[in-house]
């Protein structure tokens, strides 16, 4: 995907290309506000990642410019303040994402790949399919090996989120900001409920098992 960086830190800008080189991104960098303003509205970029304190122009007033321009490319807030206040500031001026430094490359690798989803593109397929595992989004029907399962909607969604990405780890914060809604990570284990539930429905009886936690990191729906 195409990727515009807003981050005057040029080591860490110099990192996050680094970063995300393997996985085939190309990012362009601007190093100031006002810079960042004109490319993000002159160019297509399916993302932006921009940082809260930048000169010439803060990250907010960048933002808030695009949206107020009708330009709404997906955009990951990636900084240092990670306060609740900050948080709700960053979402409400525009941002779709907001990630706290320091941060997991993987994760904000993840995060990326769940914003660019949201672009306008062609219409995905009714039908998801990993193995044997089949998701209907138009009737919300969910069958293995041509067995329905009957979910709870919360399970079914928290299943589509996982099979949006197959193959890719999504992190707790994920599934609690974009299937619950949160954007704090509240103390409690909703997450941790719903993926063993789902585990005993998608995974009870069948082989392979499809649902993987990796310890520390997330989930993931694979095969393998």
């Amino acid at each position: 995907m195409r990727i515009l960086l807003i981050e005057d830190d040029a080591k860490a800008a110099a990192n996050l290309c680094e970063g995300l080189a393997p996985e085939g991104h190309q990012v362009e960098v601007t190093a100031d506000g006002r810079t960042g303003l004109i490319t993000a509205a002159a160019g297509s970029f399916d993302v932006l990642i921009i940082d809260r304190m930048l000169p010439g122009l803060d990250g907010i007033s960048v933002l808030q410019t695009l949206r107020g321009a009708g330009i709404h490319t997906p955009a990951l807030f990636l900084t240092a303040l990670g306060g609740l206040d900050d948080r709700l500031t960053g979402l409400r001026a525009g941002g779709d994402d907001y990630l706290v430094k320091p941060f997991a490359m993987a994760e904000l690798s993840a995060r990326l790949a769940a914003l660019a989803r949201r672009n306008p593109t062609p219409q995905k397929p009714i039908v998801q399919q990993i193995a044997d595992l089949e998701l209907d989004r138009s009737t919300r029907i969910v069958r293995r090996a041509g067995q329905k399962i009957l979910l709870k909607p919360r399970e079914y969604d928290v299943l589509e989120y996982l099979m949006r990405s197959p193959g890719q780890v999504v992190t707790r914060t994920m599934l609690l900001e974009d299937v619950w809604g949160f954007h704090f990570v509240p103390q409690t284990s909703i997450v941790e409920a719903h993926i063993s539930r789902l585990r005993g429905k998608i995974d009870s009886g069948f082989s392979p098992a499809l649902i993987h936690t990796y310890r520390g990191a997330g989930y993931k729906i694979d095969v393998a």
